[in-house]
């Protein structure tokens, strides 16, 4: 169960004279006035009954006053706080008679309840921290995000050198007609060489038909005689007939135009070679570059699901790269009313027990915010006590002068109520 304000009674604390209020349990009391009539005064002394001697105004008696300050609070679990006397000293009243004084107060009053301001005026990052602590994860989420920008750095240092690896690549000459590897200028000779010994060897073979065939012409004439060697001849003759059908030379053409171009061949070879490889390096870091991205993704799912575990103090609240987050907005993008329902929230969630909070100056909310903000506590069961520069029918009470408008002013010699008595 937290614990609310029922019932506070202030006199003569800065620029309160005398006021008693009885704030709603659950929603929205809003002190009204005009400037410099004790609307905040009674915030401050709110603090300083509960939060301690860290709260206590430099200068807590009011101007004009020889009667000292007078606090007297009453809480919803039945504890009674009381300063008062020369000294103003702190008093705690337990009806279940523990005793402890400020110890009793600060097992159920958050600080930063007393000083909303504090928390919703830290930076964003700072915020997050105080919302990751709560529940849990700060050291989690932390290390997630450490892994994270170290992943991102690397895939940015590796995206930088591929598109770097794509422009050289891209910028490259490439000859599609030139062969995919270097030619060597002695393998053509060696290949017209093989060439000009099969066309010799062919002039051989027609040469030698010649001589042959003036052979068989001389064994003709004297085909009595040598009948058995031109049977010989002629069987020689028509082997080499044969043979001499399927010869062909071959042309050594086309390597005497490369031998003579080699150099335009090879650069044209090198240059494709370094293109090729300027895009298969593009590409492996291109590879890369995918690769971290997908473990980027992992680690912010992780990130995601993280924060789904956890148990929130208001849906909607999250934590990207380090910021809070509301509904997918940032601190500075959120309305003055989710700026509130977030910050009380979270103050809530630092200590359950602690049910109320003090807002100063809500005059820069509309109405209609004000009202949706109230709503908001109501069905949250939260107490919220604040002061807006108003007179409006917004306005549980009016402070003028240092009192509750409508009441009767005591006088400073007889008051006409007793601190501590309602």
């Amino acid at each position: 169960m937290s614990i609310k304000i029922n019932k506070l009674e202030i006199e003569n604390v800065k620029r309160v004279k005398a006021v008693r209020i009885e704030p709603t349990a659950n929603g929205l009391t809003v002190i009204g006035g005009k400037n410099n009539q004790g609307k905040t005064s009674i915030l401050d002394s709110i603090a300083w009954a509960l939060g301690g001697e860290r709260y206590r105004p430099s200068d807590p008696q009011r101007d004009g006053s020889v009667i000292p300050p007078n606090l007297h609070i009453v809480m919803s679990n039945g504890l009674v706080v009381e300063r008062k006397g020369k000294n103003s000293d702190l008093k705690v009243i337990d009806p279940d008679g523990r005793k402890g004084g400020q110890q009793l107060l600060n097992d159920f009053v958050e600080q930063l309840a007393l000083d909303l301001p504090k928390f919703m005026e830290s930076s964003n990052r700072e915020k997050a921290q105080a919302l990751l602590q709560i529940i849990g994860v700060g050291v989690q989420l932390a290390e997630l995000e450490r892994q994270e920008s170290e992943i991102y750095n690397r895939r940015h240092a590796i995206g930088q050198i591929a598109d770097q690896k794509k422009k050289f690549a891209k910028e490259q000459p490439y000859f599609p007609d030139a062969p995919k590897e270097p030619i060597s200028a002695s393998d053509l000779i060696k290949q017209q060489q093989e060439i000009l010994a099969r066309n010799g060897e062919n002039q051989w073979k027609r040469q030698n038909l010649s001589f042959l065939e003036g052979q068989a012409a001389d064994i003709q004439r004297k085909l009595d005689e040598l009948l058995e060697k031109q049977k010989v001849v002629l069987a020689d003759l028509e082997i080499a007939r044969k043979s001499a059908l399927d010869l062909h030379d071959e042309s050594t053409e086309e390597l005497e135009a490369n031998i003579s171009n080699i150099e335009e061949i090879n650069r044209k070879v090198r240059a494709n070679l370094d293109k090729d490889k300027a895009e298969q390096d593009a590409q492996e870091y291109e590879n890369q570059y995918n690769a971290l991205t997908g473990e980027i993704n992992d680690v912010r799912q992780k990130k995601i699901d993280l924060l789904k575990g956890a148990q929130l103090p208001l849906s909607g609240l999250s934590v990207e790269d380090g910021e809070l987050t509301y509904n997918g907005y940032r601190w500075d993008n959120m309305s003055g009313s989710d700026q509130l329902k977030v910050s009380t929230a979270i103050v809530r969630k630092l200590n359950p027990k602690c049910g109320f909070v003090l807002l100063d100056k809500l005059e820069q909310m509309d109405l209609d915010t004000l009202r949706e903000f109230g709503a908001w506590l109501e069905a949250e069961g939260l107490q919220a006590i604040a002061t807006r520069v108003s007179t409006g029918d917004e306005c549980s009470i009016i402070i003028e002068d240092g009192y509750v408008a409508g009441t009767e002013a005591p006088t400073e010699a007889v008051p006409s109520w007793k601190a501590g008595e309602f």
